[in-house]
Order: C-alpha cells, then structure tokens, then sequence
C-alpha cells in the first residue's frame, strides 16, 4: 500500500497530509492558520471529513494551536500521547530549555511572547502510552512510536517505507538552524538521541521535521555517531 505525502504550511510550521487508503494529518499549526489550513485542504482537492485523525506529535504551542478548530472542521480525533494531552486539554504553553546558546537566546525570546498566545483547548480523543500505535487500521502503513527527548511526551509517526514524521526531535529552518540537524530545544538530550537511535534501527530513510525540509536521515546518523 503506497501513500501520498502534502505538507501544508500553518505559520511557522510544517503539518502534513498522508493519504493511503484513508487519511491522517501531522500537528495542528501554529496559531490563527485555519484559513491556511482550509486553503491547503482546497488546493490539494482534499475534503475536510477525509481526514480521519489528527496526530499530535508533542505539545507545545505552535504544534497544537489550531488543532481544537481543525477537528471541528474535519470531525477528526486527536492522537496525543498521554505525558501531553492536559497540554492541549488545558490550553497550556510550557517551553522546552535551549541546548545551545541560541537554543537558549530564543528559548527568553519566545517566553516574552508567550502570554500573547491564546491556545484553544480541546480533548484528546486517542491518549496513546510508551507503547505507540499502529496506523494500519487507519488505513495507512506504519505506527505511531514514542520517541522522548526534545519533549517528554514526543512521538513520531514512522512509516513502513522508511519516511519519519518526528516534530522537533530535528530542525531545518532559519531562525531555529541554518541547516538541517538536532534541534536546539529539548527536556533531555540524551534521550532524544536514544529515540534517533530507535527510528534508525527501524529502517529510518527520510526526515520530514515541523520546521523545515524534509532531509536524509544519514545526516542525524552523524550528528549523533
């Protein structure tokens, strides 16, 4: 079974469209993009309702803001690991520390920020565990697996022909990075590189963050040898 991927753009973030047999998306965008997000749908000729579940890879805020309006738009069910869901359920906006020094200057940048951004709170309807969750009965060929580090409830969704949706577990994208690679944001580095580890023993081919291209996963590979 082969899949088609769209990436639409909501803001500062990449979500994605993965259409099998039936469809899903990836994040819920940053915030006021549902009319981006509605113009994607449009230009891909893809209906609301198609879109089946809504697959949160971790909670922060520009990954779950528009989330509440786009599953009262397609009627899909959130995916949310459970160490997150009261994030969304609550409307809450913790900040993952910096890693580096402009991890660190952007981590005080974004906090100024912070009170002026409003998330709507919705519910999680699949709360998934350690465990992750298999996507063929949605119609897609792969699963979700719980890959920690850059947040402690992050998952990515892994797909059978090698193709990762993993968040922030990596960056490619200015102001974050100039290149692709580790993010500069996370709760645990040491983690993190045990879940890149985890995707790559699973046949990882190609990484499609939220911010960014998508690149090979040769490049992780080295950043963490």
């Amino acid at each position: 079974m082969g899949v088609n991927i769209y990436p639409i753009k909501l803001g500062f973030d990449h979500c994605y469209i993965i259409r099998g047999e039936k469809t899903v998306m990836i994040d819920g965008g940053a915030p006021n993009q549902v009319k981006q997000f509605k113009k994607g749908l449009a230009r891909l000729s893809i209906k609301p309702e198609e879109i089946e579940l809504i697959i949160i890879t971790h909670g922060h805020w520009d990954h779950i803001a528009c989330a509440k309006e786009i599953k009262i738009i397609t009627g899909a069910k959130i995916v949310m690991h459970r160490a997150e869901k009261e994030w969304l359920e609550k409307g809450l906006k913790p900040m993952p520390p910096g890693i580096s020094k402009w991890g660190r200057i952007m981590n005080r940048l974004i906090t100024i920020f912070l009170p002026l951004i409003h998330i709507p709170a919705t519910t999680v309807d699949i709360a998934i565990g350690d465990e992750g969750l298999s996507l063929n009965e949605h119609g897609i060929p792969g699963r979700i697996i719980y890959t920690p580090g850059h947040s402690y409830g992050s998952v990515s969704v892994l797909l059978e022909t090698g193709e990762a949706f993993v968040g922030d577990m990596a960056m490619n994208a200015l102001p974050l990075r100039f290149g692709p690679g580790l993010p500069i944001f996370a709760e645990d580095l040491v983690r993190l590189k045990e879940s890149w580890r985890l995707l790559l023993d699973q046949g990882l081919k190609t990484i499609y963050p939220a911010h960014g291209d998508p690149f090979p996963a040769d490049i992780i590979r080295k950043a963490i040898s």
